[in-house]
């Protein structure tokens, strides 16, 4: 559903564990097209574009993360384990700084 957006050149969504919520919430890891400055703006028109086309625990709670490239294989699978490696390590740094596990958008 998210390549279908404008500005989204390649995805990839994983669930990321809120504490608060005791679940996991999606969260998309994205590339965009083209140049944007902005990237709080994007992810709030990503979150609103998607909202407003599927139910409500498909929306992306977790919010949206941006990167140069989805990491995948020579075949074109995508590495989603890098992918929960690296926001495993998200969360554990926000935890030590005592900042909670997902912020709220």
């Amino acid at each position: 559903m998210l390549l279908q957006h404008p500005h989204i050149a390649d995805v990839c969504v994983i669930g990321v564990y809120d504490r608060s919520q005791a679940t996991e919430l999606p969260r998309a890891y994205v590339v965009l097209k083209g140049k944007h400055e902005d990237h709080e703006s994007v992810e709030r028109e990503i979150i609103a574009w998607l909202a407003a086309r599927v139910a409500r625990h498909k929306r992306l709670g977790g919010g949206v993360r941006f990167l140069d490239v989805i990491p995948k294989t020579a075949s074109g699978k995508i590495l989603r384990r890098n992918i929960r490696d690296a926001a495993q390590k998200e969360m554990d740094e926000l935890t030590a700084a005592g900042k909670g596990a997902v912020a709220k958008l």
